[in-house]
């Protein structure tokens, strides 16, 4: 009987340990997820969900009615449905991570997850009802020339794909530089994946709810021509670097001084007496805040190194003097 040497059995040992450290490792095998949890991922799977929804009503162009006693008219037409079913995803989604962490609950495959009904509910389903309604527009205007015509749908199509595509950049790139640290989400990078949709969203169900009247018909004709443009726009400031605030961790947590707390206070009655509007002004107010903040830094900056210049030519001069 041979014995092996001891050398030998510490070696093969030490690779048998390095094989499963390696998460490279060829012959790793890989783990195998048991248990999930239950609230935190089912309120996504309700984000998903309800994306997946909104673009089912998106492809429908009929209205419908509702016997609902919190809306002021009993019609709504499919556009509209679908937008407010993007908002319900958009409380599912900031819903989720709170649960998750008040639970102690939080996990890789809640972060996966919740990344992909996002893709959904604020990539695919935007970009797919803005299509939809401004495609039924340009149904409703004949052009004289077919290539022209031909050339704007194309337009309408590629701005759709184009802002669904920074929609999934967006949120792989927050997946790879996302810290669990809670105190470090306090800003993003680019404009939020929820915000961007809520800029495309809010001003369909403006345009559906106010704008389709004709009293109106001339503002609603230039929001929908300007939806792919706007739509286009929305998608860069996702993969952008513009920081953003993030509103409710900076709003909610911690101590707020008197008029902070009227500030909130109006705004939330500002909602309920029309929701529409408040929409509207606080998703593309909230886009158009960090650009204007960025395009202030970069000013600023450009003053601060023209003033180091001309204090370095003073001194450059004196001192030859």
């Amino acid at each position: 009987m041979k014995i092996r040497p001891l050398k030998i059995q510490k070696s093969k040992k030490k690779q048998e340990k390095n094989r499963f450290a390696d998460p490279q490792h060829p012959l790793r095998k890989k783990k195998r997820l048991k248990y999930i949890a239950f609230l935190p991922s089912f309120i996504t799977l309700m984000n998903g969900a309800l994306g997946f929804i909104a673009i089912v009503f998106a492809s429908r162009s009929e209205e419908h009615k509702w016997d609902l006693f919190f809306m002021r008219n009993n019609s709504m037409t499919s556009f509209a449905l679908a937008g407010y079913m993007i908002f319900l995803a958009m409380i599912a989604d900031m819903l989720d991570g709170r649960v998750a962490r008040l639970t102690r609950t939080t996990s890789s495959f809640g972060g996966q997850l919740d990344s992909l009904s996002d893709a959904v509910s604020f990539g695919i389903a935007p970009a797919f009802l803005m299509i939809k309604l401004v495609e039924l527009y340009l149904d409703h205007l004949k052009f004289e020339q077919a290539n022209f015509s031909m050339l704007i749908e194309r337009l309408i199509f590629f701005s759709g794909i184009f802002y669904a595509m920074c929609a999934v950049l967006r949120l792989a790139r927050f997946n790879v530089e996302n810290e669990e640290d809670e105190t470090a989400h306090m800003n993003f990078a680019g404009l939020p994946s929820p915000a961007a949709a809520g800029v495309v969203v809010s001003l369909v169900i403006f345009h559906q709810q106010y704008l389709s009247r004709s009293s109106a018909e001339i503002l609603g004709i230039i929001t929908v021509s300007s939806l792919p443009l706007i739509t286009f726009l929305t998608g860069i400031l996702m993969v952008s670097r513009i920081r953003y605030p993030h509103l409710t961790n900076q709003l909610l947590r911690g101590k707020k001084t008197l008029p902070g707390l009227l500030a909130i206070f109006a705004c939330v009655i500002f909602i309920v007496w029309n929701i529409q509007l408040a929409m509207v002004i606080g998703f593309c107010g909230f886009a158009l805040f960090g650009v204007f903040r960025w395009l202030i830094g970069c000013l600023g900056s450009i003053f601060k190194r023209e003033e180091r210049d001309r204090g370095s030519g003073i001194g450059g001069s004196s001192s030859k003097a």
